[in-house]
């Protein structure tokens, strides 16, 4: 079987099931493993895939996504192209296990599909929360404006896992813009930066501490902004173990006594 991979999860997806070998080419931004993907034919990044250079590539499957927006139109011109694809639209961690399952069964390596869930399943334990209660972590995708995570969001759940609370836990969407005075009024206790698409050398803490809108702020004050790797957070993979590691770590940091 032949695989172009148009997203860094799927493509992760694919080498953490054993079938690194049956991709022929990925997205511009596919990165990891890198033994696999480094000379791997490129077909664009997320939102201006090559369709053209996919369907050259002769795909007997296409692992596009409905994660990233505007992504749609991709999918479109896979359509319009005639080439045999899948989009998930994971946003919780069950339908995370259910898109690793639903590629394993397509590459017929279910089995291992089965072992790479339960891993995962086993590496995101739910933590008892500290004794004064679950610290707020405000994850920010983008910082200007600032776009974070809701309830449709599997970072809520590993948020949840991990012994801390979202504070827009309870708002039915993916991902909003939040203000200035919004992010006064859902006072987290800390912030995570995952900015989308950003080097996690290149991403600036100082964006935020610098912001004369939240100086008060005793996250601001107590310099509680925290980087975590998008890698590890915004792609829909058994990566995200690896931020849910970070997250328990962060949690912990916040929990201690006198922080």
């Amino acid at each position: 079987m032949r695989l172009v991979s148009l997203t860094c999860s799927n493509t992760e997806i694919v080498c953490a099931l054993g079938c690194g070998h049956l991709l022929v080419g990925v997205d511009d931004h596919s990165d990891h493993p890198l033994e696999v993907v480094r000379s791997l034919p490129r077909v664009g990044p997320d939102l201006e895939i090559d369709v053209e250079r996919v369907a050259a590539l002769a795909p007997d499957l296409v692992l596009a996504s409905l994660t990233v927006p505007g992504h749609e139109a991709v999918v479109a011109g896979l359509e319009r192209a005639g080439l045999p694809w899948i989009a998930p639209e994971p946003t919780g961690l069950a339908d995370v296990y259910r898109d690793i399952r639903e590629v394993g069964r397509r590459l017929g390596v279910a089995e291992r599909a089965e072992e790479v869930v339960a891993a995962m399943e086993r590496d995101l334990p739910a933590v008892t929360p500290a004794a004064q209660g679950r610290p707020r972590l405000l994850v920010q995708w983008w910082p200007k404006p600032v776009i974070a995570p809701g309830r449709r969001s599997w970072v809520t759940e590993l948020i949840d896992r991990a012994g801390g609370v979202n504070p827009l836990a309870n708002e039915e969407v993916k991902s909003r813009a939040l203000s200035d005075e919004d992010v006064r009024a859902l006072a987290p206790d800390g912030m995570v930066l995952s900015w989308c698409g950003v080097a996690p050398e290149k991403v600036r803490p100082g964006v935020v501490l610098a912001n004369p809108a939240w100086s008060d702020l005793p996250f601001v004050r107590d310099r509680r902004v925290f980087l975590l790797p998008e890698a590890h957070l915004g792609r829909p993979s058994p990566r995200l173990v690896e931020g849910y590691r970070r997250l328990r770590s962060i949690v912990e940091e916040l929990s201690a006594p006198g922080a």
